[in-house]
């Protein structure tokens, strides 16, 4: 018999084993940049001087123009020092400038008031602790220190003077009563009035019985109709403004 002929390998061969797998799953993403300890947010670094921690700041402005007007802002991140630089010069521009205009009198003290809370959120920002790049903006001098500010008293202080007027006459017309109110003196039966203009036309004002401007006696309607001979006064001049009263003619 014929020898058996040997085996010839085939010519695919099996892998000797499966894949290789990398050792565990895919790396984990690199930890950010880790945040200082507060409610407020921090940035990398200023992006005026390049100091850090920086964190959000948004300034704003307003400039009058009598018919016109304009509305300013300055947003980025600040440091501290970048930050309160432009807080300070913001607002002091606005005190000057916010004011000319008649829509603008009303819309500057509510930037102001705005950029007060900006201010809160400038101060809790930490101070540098990396430099930058290059200087910081300068800061200078607080606002009611610069001319801007001692200017700005002025008009802050007509606004005042107004925003004070305005309770403090509704105070006056409340104790001047129904006389102050509509300008007519308030008549009581068994006193004397004078009329200074001349009838049908009113203008009554209270006299003395004995004085000798003295024209008639008032006299209460509850117990009957007028007189034929008296005169009706108008209704104003009574104190709950609804009954007319008599108005005897005195002999003289």
């Amino acid at each position: 018999p014929h020898p058996a002929h040997p085996q010839t390998p085939g010519p695919y061969q099996p892998p000797a084993g499966p894949y290789t797998q990398a050792p565990g799953p895919y790396a984990p993403a690199p930890v950010p940049y880790p945040q200082a300890p507060g409610p407020y947010p921090l940035a990398a670094a200023c992006q005026v001087c390049g100091a850090a921690p920086a964190a959000p700041v948004t300034v704003r402005g307003h400039q009058g123009m009598v018919v016109v007007m304009r509305f300013l802002r300055r947003q980025g991140a600040f440091c501290r020092t970048c930050a309160l630089a432009s807080f300070r010069d913001m607002q002091a521009d606005t005190m000057v400038m916010g004011w000319w205009g008649p829509l603008s009198v009303l819309i500057t003290p509510f930037v102001l008031l705005a950029n007060l809370s900006a201010l809160s959120g400038i101060r809790r920002i930490p101070g540098p602790v990396t430099p930058g790049w290059r200087p910081p903006l300068d800061p200078g001098k607080p606002v009611f220190r610069r001319p801007a500010g001692i200017l700005a008293l002025v008009p802050l202080g007509l606004l005042g003077l107004v925003v004070l007027a305005v309770p403090l006459l509704m105070l006056v017309g409340m104790l001047a009563g129904p006389d102050g109110g509509d300008g007519h003196p308030t008549l009581t039966a068994g006193s004397c009035a004078r009329n200074d203009a001349p009838w049908p036309e009113q203008s009554l004002r209270p006299v003395g019985c004995g004085s000798p401007e003295a024209q008639y006696r008032v006299v209460d309607p509850t117990d009957g109709p007028c007189a034929s001979r008296d005169y009706a006064a108008d209704p104003e001049y009574s104190e709950d403004g609804v009954t007319s009263l008599c108005l005897h003619a005195l002999k003289r």
